[in-house]
């Protein structure tokens, strides 16, 4: 199972800072220590480049980020400060996600360690996202001939609203986001299928609604790849989160999602996406979770 990270692109941020940019080093060290994967398989992406880009983003748009043409207020919206090498690391993110669906339709299963930029929309960023590589991936296999339609599983605690308005008028790309109700964004786009939970749901009313949904989703999508949203952020020490999943819930969450597409002979490509926990080496813990539930997946996954 090849996995693919882009920490090596780092970004100056002010102190104190709420994006943890330092989870992207230790998740990468841990999987390379962990000997959940060959380390061959742990591999860098390529850049996504302009014309990947502008099939999720307007030209205008694409010319704001890489200039840096962003007001104060827009800049407060997406959340992080731009420099040149903050987009360099956005489009590094997005082409991991490329490099992750292009893997996961060759074994079966592929993991980016990030990702999962779903508040990006067609013509402007939005919380700690640039660019909505979920959508950008989806449409780049799409226009390779690789697959066809497309099923997003949004796990992340917020709701995926960029990638619901991307995909609003394309019937090849089925959303479905199980989010925290009142969690961010505060407007939200309709996907597909939305459940929205409570504050506080729990581990069983949550892999409840999320077995029916997946049910739901995966029989309305009729894809040829999932993408795996596997936001660590629903986790009840998250500190942006509003659920109350333990570490123990979020295995059995990735575990169904994983056995799902699996019955369904559907490829997954997942993105680590959020997780903001009061202590990182939790984070750390679950998206590691994740990449070594992906793991033992592949091992069983019809090709």
């Amino acid at each position: 199972m090849k996995v693919f990270y882009c920490d090596h692109f780092d970004f100056p941020l002010p102190r104190r800072h709420r994006f943890p940019r330092q989870k992207f080093v230790l998740l990468r060290e841990a999987v390379a220590t962990s000997g959940v994967i060959p380390p061959r398989d742990l591999l860098p992406p390529a850049l996504a480049t302009d014309e990947q880009l502008l099939r999720a983003h307007s030209p205008d748009y694409l010319s704001q980020v890489v200039n840096g043409q962003f007001t104060r207020r827009e800049i407060a919206r997406i959340g992080l400060p731009w420099s040149p090498e903050l987009v360099d690391r956005a489009r590094c993110g997005v082409g991991g996600a490329i490099a992750t669906c292009r893997a996961a339709l060759q074994d079966g299963v592929s993991v980016n360690l990030g990702g999962g930029t779903h508040h990006a929309s067609r013509d402007r960023g939005q919380g700690f996202c640039l660019f909505n590589d979920i959508i950008v991936a989806a449409r780049t296999v799409q226009a390779e001939g690789l697959a066809q339609r497309v099923v997003i599983l949004d796990c992340d605690v917020h709701q995926g609203n960029g990638t619901a308005a991307l995909a609003a008028d394309d019937p090849t790309i089925f959303t479905l986001s199980i989010h925290s109700a009142s969690n961010f964004p505060l407007h939200k786009a309709p996907s597909d299928l939305d459940i929205g939970l409570a504050d506080g749901t729990g581990d069983a009313a949550y892999l409840k609604a999320l077995e029916a949904g997946l049910e739901q989703a995966l029989g309305r999508a009729q894809a040829d790849l999932a993408v795996y949203v596997a936001g660590a952020d629903p986790y009840e020490d998250d500190l942006l989160g509003h659920l109350a999943l333990s570490k123990a819930g979020l295995a059995q969450r990735d575990r169904l999602v994983f056995q799902f597409c699996r019955r369904a002979s559907i490829p997954v490509a997942t993105s680590t996406a959020g997780g903001y926990g009061r202590h990182i080496q939790d984070t750390v813990d679950i998206h590691l979770q994740t990449v070594g539930i992906a793991a033992e997946m592949a091992q069983k996954w019809p090709v």
